[in-house]
């Protein structure tokens, strides 16, 4: 059945690929995007006819705002996709405490923030598909991420605490976590820590976005009702729970 789905993040890397994947799939779908990134949006929006909107997934106010505008023009939204995210790496003992919240605001926050925004709606209409990305470093750790690998892991937890209430109003919350993937962010990584990072993945590869696309689009479908409170890992065997 053809649902509205909302995409933060979702105009570059992993999470244009989720768009394109949810409009095959029959959906209308909406792509946020940082208001920063306004050219990378003009563009996706010429490539693709996808419509776009800009908010700041860190600022509640402007979530419940976006919400309430694309709900107006599309419908209630069905769908709910939080990918947006950012990295602000550094060892802790150097890290600021701007690079701490700025990560745990958007990456973490940004989630509460627009789950928020929509979790009545779903419960009123008793039906709603929230796909949280978080990451193979979330499950694993990662030095020189201690912000981004707690606000991820934070997100497992979030998925989890979500899906019980959600659950007796067809409600399903689950997390999909990426390996290393092959998006402009991973492809700027020196070659040869990136050959590190490739050597000890068992696949022996990068992921494409469309791996980690088809994944979101098995878990927003209306066939998986019964799969709740679930973490998938798309990372080629780096890490297995």
């Amino acid at each position: 059945m053809a649902r509205v789905a909302l995409v933060t993040g979702g105009v570059t890397g992993i999470g244009a690929a989720i768009s394109l994947a949810l409009q095959a799939a029959g959906h209308t779908v909406v792509a946020t995007y940082s208001p920063a990134d306004e050219t990378i949006a003009a563009a996706f929006r010429q490539t693709t006819g996808l419509p776009t909107a800009a908010w700041d997934v860190a600022d509640f106010a402007a979530c419940a705002a976006g919400v309430a505008d694309v709900t107006a023009t599309h419908g209630p939204i069905d769908i709910l996709v939080n990918n947006a995210g950012i990295t602000r790496d550094a060892m802790l003992h150097k890290m600021t405490p701007e690079q701490w919240r700025a990560v745990l605001d958007v990456d973490l926050g940004g989630c509460f923030n627009m789950c928020r925004a929509v979790i009545e709606s779903m419960r009123e209409r008793r039906f709603g598909r929230i796909i949280n990305i978080t990451s193979v470093n979330g499950l694993s750790g990662q030095a020189g991420q201690t912000n981004y690998a707690a606000a991820k892991a934070g997100l497992i937890g979030f998925t989890k605490a979500l899906a019980l209430e959600g659950a007796s109003r067809n409600i399903t919350v689950n997390a999909v976590a990426p390996g290393y993937t092959n998006t402009s962010m991973v492809s700027a990584v020196p070659a040869d820590i990136l050959q590190t990072i490739v050597g000890a993945i068992p696949a022996k590869r990068l992921a494409q976005p469309e791996e980690i696309a088809r994944a979101v689009t098995f878990l927003a479908a209306d066939e998986a009702g019964f799969i709740t409170g679930e973490t998938l890992s798309v990372n080629g065997g780096k890490y297995m729970q």
